[in-house]
């Protein structure tokens, strides 16, 4: 039985995790000798078993492995694709500029390929593309006039509930991190030619390392934090900073009509207030004018702190 509605808006259609740079490295190796990158990627696997209702699709945007190690990838699928598979997700890899195609296709997809790896996913109707920004041997991004066209033909028929893209540069301003300029996705406006008049609802990326939002031909762009260390906004006389805290993923919950980013903070913190899980199934079985009067009222017994919302007297 659905849940009950307890506001205007109907159950997503779509439920996505978005996840970026997890920066994987083999045989248990710190990033910069600090950062456990394995034990950020579980506990964000965990976090995501705790979230309700479960992503149908995790989308992880890039630099999967710090150096493209073929055991760091091999690692990636023993602990990934067995938490989708109890969340009953499917699971969409974007290559990132740590990233290298050849141990990437190898270790992710089985096949023998240094060629641009873009893929096409259908999730219930919505579509995923996972588009590859890498350039061999570089840290900035962009797209060949092979892979636009490619990306063109794609977009030329439009999916039943749209589609969501997903690249690793994202294509927006960094203004909070200008040495990230420098690495950006090149020509940026060949991309938004492709992608005018299209089925496109929402761009989605990693690279910057922390959470940002923006527009791009008109199409709402979610950036994700990353997993592994984050990029501090605002250091105190650094011009970048890489910080091993603030780790996150992004939520996405998908409507008819918009689509709705929410992020998760990874790291665990004290609780001031709350009610344990199964008043929430109480709370469902009050009317919708019960839920109003107890909960939205401020003079209520439940606000005023003299009544439990779920007791017979409440009602």
């Amino acid at each position: 039985m659905p849940a009950a509605q307890f506001g205007q808006y109907p159950s997503p259609t779509h439920t996505i995790a978005h996840l970026s740079d997890p920066h994987l490295l083999a045989d248990g190796a710190r990033q910069y000798g600090v950062v456990d990158t394995e034990a950020g990627l579980k506990r964000a696997l965990e976090r995501l078993a705790h979230v309700d209702p479960a992503p149908g699709v995790l989308v992880f945007t890039g630099d999967l492995a710090d150096r493209a190690e073929p055991a760091a990838y091999a690692r990636l699928r023993e602990l990934v694709e067995p938490a989708a598979a109890a969340l009953g997700a499917q699971v969409v890899w974007v290559m990132g500029n740590h990233d290298e195609r050849a141990p990437y296709a190898a270790g992710l997809f089985g096949e023998s390929s240094d060629a641009p790896q873009d893929r096409v996913y259908d999730v219930d109707g919505l579509r995923v593309v996972a588009l590859d920004t890498s350039v061999p041997c570089y840290h900035h991004g962009e797209l060949t006039d092979a892979q636009l066209a490619w990306l063109a033909e794609v977009l030329s028929t439009p999916a039943p509930h749209g589609t969501v893209l997903a690249m690793h540069h994202p294509p927006i301003p960094v203004p909070m991190l200008r040495a990230a300029e420098i690495i950006e996705l090149l020509g940026q406006d060949r991309l938004a030619a492709v992608l005018e008049g299209t089925d496109v609802r929402s761009i989605i990326g990693g690279h910057f390392h922390f959470s940002s939002y923006s527009t791009f031909a008109g199409i709402p762009v979610s950036v994700a934090s990353a997993s592994c260390y984050t990029s501090d906004p605002a250091p105190i006389q650094r011009f970048v900073s890489g910080v091993d805290g603030h780790q996150a993923i992004t939520m996405m919950h998908v409507y008819e009509d918009r689509i709705v980013q929410t992020i998760v903070p990874l790291t665990e913190a004290p609780e001031v207030t709350g009610f344990p899980s199964d008043v929430g199934a109480q709370v469902e079985a009050l009317t919708s004018e019960e839920r109003r009067e107890i909960l939205s009222r401020k003079d209520s017994p439940f606000n005023t702190g003299r009544l439990d919302p779920t007791s017979d007297d409440a009602r």
